[in-house]
């Protein structure tokens, strides 16, 4: 005895179990902790990193809560977190994985080829990680505070040809498909996009939650597999060579004027007019 609103039911039901299936992948990248000031080295080769408070990038800290939000809307049924880097990598995936993530990949790259490592390498990684465990959503976030690139999420999904949607500040379902407000240079745009696909986060896409002691207790238990690149057929050989890395020029003290012929005076001083 079918009535409209059992046939609604069924009708929607396939598009309910397409979206429940979500394999997440969530990008976690170990950085030098925002609240720490960056020192260059002596040699100026780049930054000192050593001894140096390293937590995971805040934007990938928005895509995790994202990808758990997600999931506890019964949205997901796997959050997978992976980061590429040394062995302290893994300190960055047990703190994914208390926040929600349900299992880790650690793909280590130590040294000379992990200073030297670009976004395509880690595209390329993310790419073919991504087709192995069979995830269709890819949750990055828009860019790490260390290089600042803006470049990992658009490269994975020209890779795997999924569509994209960059710098979310609002993400939703609807029906067989996601919506999501970008923040742009003249606003906010809409857009739909269909899975598989790759979204980066913004920063108001949500505020990230602490971890919980018994969280962090249980993300002791789960699983993080150990990867290197080469197992995923990525060559890390870089074609970019950092030439000098130096700190911003000091800036100048201000100077007070009595009047704005005094401020000609001394734009003109300067050399500006």
């Amino acid at each position: 005895d079918l009535d409209g609103s059992h046939l609604v039911f069924m009708h929607s039901l396939p598009q309910l179990c397409k979206m429940a299936n979500l394999r997440i992948l969530v990008g976690v990248k170990r950085v030098i902790d925002y609240a720490v000031k960056i020192r260059v080295k002596p040699d100026s080769s780049g930054v000192v990193t050593d001894g140096v408070k390293h937590s995971m990038n805040p934007f990938c800290e928005i895509a995790m809560e994202e990808a758990v939000r997600l999931k506890e809307k019964k949205l997901a049924k796997e959050i997978i977190a992976v980061s590429c880097g040394p062995t302290q990598a893994q300190e960055t995936i047990r703190t994914a994985l208390a926040m929600g993530a349900d299992r880790g990949v650690h793909v280590e790259v130590t040294g000379k080829e992990y200073e030297n490592m670009t976004p395509l390498h880690v595209s390329k990684i993310l790419a073919k990680l991504a087709t192995d465990q069979e995830a269709n959503l890819i949750i990055l976030g828009k860019q790490s505070i260390d290089g600042d690139n803006n470049q990992t999420g658009q490269m994975t999904a020209a890779l795997l040809d999924w569509p994209q949607a960059t710098f979310a500040s609002e993400l939703t379902k609807e029906n067989d498909h996601l919506k999501v407000v970008r923040e742009i240079d003249g606003g906010l745009e809409t857009i739909k996009v269909t899975l598989p696909a790759v979204i980066t986060a913004d920063l108001r896409l949500n505020e990230p939650r602490y971890a919980t002691l018994p969280n962090i207790m249980k993300a002791k238990k789960k699983k993080i597999a150990k990867h290197k690149a080469a197992d995923f057929g990525v060559d890390l050989a870089s074609t970019v060579k950092v030439v000098s890395v130096e700190d911003p020029p000091v800036r100048q003290a201000g100077q007070k004027v009595e009047s704005t012929e005094e401020l000609v005076a001394k734009l003109k001083e300067s050399g500006v007019i």
